[in-house]
């Protein structure tokens, strides 16, 4: 039976997968494509978590598409916003009906006989399998599993009476009148759910291991704010994305240069919000800013909900679960009815599926990252990783860009594929930077980096404009391939 062919399937329909389909609408307009989405909605991380709260970690600046204004001036949005501007980016660019909802890719292997992927899809609806064939594949399906978010095991836990909740997973009409909470964690979903939680429940504790850097950010541009009646939103939204990408880059290099200077302006500006409070117990993180990603609260409004004691902060490390709370190493007893675990994601590089090249599995961990994008030895396979550091878009929109540069490269010299090949040096550095527990725990199955361009991930917007917009195709960390040949006898173009 003929399998369908395709020229491109993306793989996943969130802000990544739909931002690709624009550009392959606008800059390759005769390539065939579809987009593969394992659930039933577009829409990603932005349909997938519901709990309340839920909002960007970037300002919408740069976390909108560079393509497609952002037209509204507050730049911290919550979900449901954030995922009606993927919906309206998708039908007004025509990439609807292009998505095949269900799709779960299971595996897929490069025939370099063909110059072509075997893509191996479940569908999720009726466990049929699908079989597809494209030149080229595109992942943007993120780096975590929406099958489970990470849950530690914690002594005890069994015995507890009351109700255990990972945000991930979010319960449809939960009931916290008159409650208990206990939000464990200290990272951005932590400082969402607090301050959303604390009008619902009785009362609302937050216990953290570890503190994080949390800086308040206007919930409106206030440049946006000004600008919107007075230029059109064209002009507005570029103005205002490269400022606070100039801004957001001087936090990040000024932070990795002077961690000193900025831990004290951070620790001066949290005082500020909350005058009287321990603040050397509760904020003081025993790492640098941006060892781990910063978090942003819209208008202060966890250090508003503390300051109005409507919630309690407690830093402390948990001996055990107890049938009606949770029991601390300082000898402190948190009662609670309902313990939401806000203790971070599984990573999943790939969307989890199974890669090979002829046959043969590759090891991830074997491969060096190319321009951030790419895999050493992987013919046109090309992956979509946001910044650590900043917007994921940011990063999303270089890469599907460059994809299809990439691609008119191919048509233009009658080549054929394009594979990255790893630095002559070696390669040994991790593929993310951030010292966050979700990354640690599965650096090993990651690519690798090198120590210089085109293989090391600069986390650097300004830097990367400049070689993904603007630089060479053709460097020597790719190669290029004129027709299809048995495996094992390839001879590429350098």
């Amino acid at each position: 039976m003929t399998s369908e062919h395709l020229d491109v399937l993306v793989v996943g329909a969130g802000l990544s997968g739909i931002g690709a389909a624009c550009h392959l609408e606008t800059e390759r307009p005769g390539s065939t494509y579809a987009v593969l989405e394992s659930r039933a909605a577009m829409g990603g991380t932005w349909d997938l978590f519901r709990y309340p709260g839920i909002r960007s970690d970037s300002d919408m600046f740069t976390l909108g598409y560079s393509f497609r204004p952002w037209k509204e001036s507050k730049a911290i949005a919550d979900g449901a916003d954030i995922r009606s501007y993927i919906e309206d980016t998708a039908r007004e660019y025509g990439v609807t009906e292009k998505i095949r909802y269900h799709h779960r890719v299971v595996s897929a292997d490069w025939s370099s006989a063909d110059g072509r992927w075997t893509v191996t899809v479940e569908r999720t609806d009726t466990s049929e399998t699908v079989t597809l064939t494209c030149s080229w594949l595109h992942t943007c399906s993120g780096y975590y599993s929406y099958e489970k978010g990470f849950s530690p095991s914690f002594e005890g836990e069994e015995r507890f009476a009351g109700q255990m909740i990972h945000p991930q997973h979010w319960p449809e009409n939960l009931d916290l009148s008159g409650k208990k909470v206990v939000v464990i964690g200290s990272g951005a979903t932590a400082v969402t759910l607090v301050p959303n939680l604390a009008d619902q429940a009785a009362k609302v504790t937050m216990l953290q291991r570890t503190p994080s850097y949390i800086l308040s950010l206007p919930g409106r541009d206030p440049l946006a704010k000004a600008l919107k009646n007075r230029l059109p939103d064209k002009l507005t939204y570029p103005i205002v994305r490269w400022k606070n990408v100039l801004a957001s880059t001087a936090l990040y290099q000024l932070s990795r240069r002077r961690p000193a200077l900025v831990r004290g302006l951070i620790r001066r500006l949290t005082l500020k919000q909350l005058p009287g409070f321990d603040v050397d117990t509760h904020f003081n993180p025993p790492y640098n800013p941006w060892d781990q990603r910063l978090c942003l609260v819209p208008d202060g409004d966890l250090f508003r909900t503390l300051r109005k004691g409507k919630a309690d902060m407690v830093t402390d490390r948990i001996v055990h679960f107890t049938e009606t709370g949770i029991q601390l190493e300082s000898g402190k007893h948190l009662e609670a009815d309902v313990v939401i675990t806000a203790t971070g994601l599984n990573l999943l590089p790939v969307g989890g599926m199974t890669l090979s090249l002829d046959g043969k599995r590759v090891d991830l961990s074997e491969t060096v990252s190319y321009k951030g994008m790419m895999l050493s030895g992987v013919p046109n396979f090309t992956m979509v990783i946001g910044y650590t550091n900043a917007s994921w878009t940011l990063k999303a929109d270089l890469v599907n860009r460059y994809v299809c540069r990439l691609m008119d490269h191919l048509d233009a010299q009658g080549y054929v594929t394009a594979t990255p090949v790893a630095p002559p040096e070696g390669a040994d550095a991790p593929f993310l930077d951030l010292a966050s527990g979700y990354v640690q725990r599965s650096l090993d199955g990651l690519p690798k980096q090198g120590g210089r361009t085109p293989w090391r991930l600069h986390q650097n917007y300004i830097l990367d404009v400049r070689m993904m917009k603007r630089g060479s195709l053709e460097d020597e960390g790719m190669t290029f391939q004129k027709q299809p040949v048995a495996a094992g006898t390839q001879k590429s173009v350098a």
